[in-house]
């Protein structure tokens, strides 16, 4: 089992950012990428960005590519988003996701899951 813990979502004015955290625990050995995805009110959960831990190779979905930015710090098993220039429609709950074995876009395929973090963007 892999346990993820999201922190650093809140309130924010549009053209802010904000850095969400995911730390990883367990058998987190196992696990070959990790990735944020969010879902919006009404809306079903969208991909946003994924990391792969071998080497770092990073994917983005296409409305936030160059405002956003993933890392990741082996060393503490924890996953970085960084969100800059955020929008009003970036509000959503921001969920932290590992994979066993693929870097894909499609949520189905990853097997664990944080609890969400809130993020609102304010015009």
């Amino acid at each position: 089992q892999v346990q993820l813990v999201e922190s650093g979502g809140g309130l924010v004015q549009a053209g802010g950012s904000l850095r969400l955290s995911c730390a990883a625990s367990g058998r987190t050995a196992s696990t070959y990428a990790m990735g944020w995805f969010r879902q919006a009110p009404g809306k079903d959960r969208e991909f946003v960005a994924s990391i792969r831990w071998t080497d770092a190779s990073t994917d983005y979905a296409d409305s936030v590519k160059d405002r956003f930015t993933i890392s990741m710090d082996n060393t503490k098993n924890t996953v970085y988003l960084q969100m800059n220039s955020l929008k009003p429609e970036d509000t959503a709950v921001f969920y932290c996701a590992a994979s066993l074995m693929f870097q894909t876009r499609n949520s189905v395929f990853w097997s664990y899951w944080g609890q969400g973090t809130q993020v609102t963007v304010s015009s």
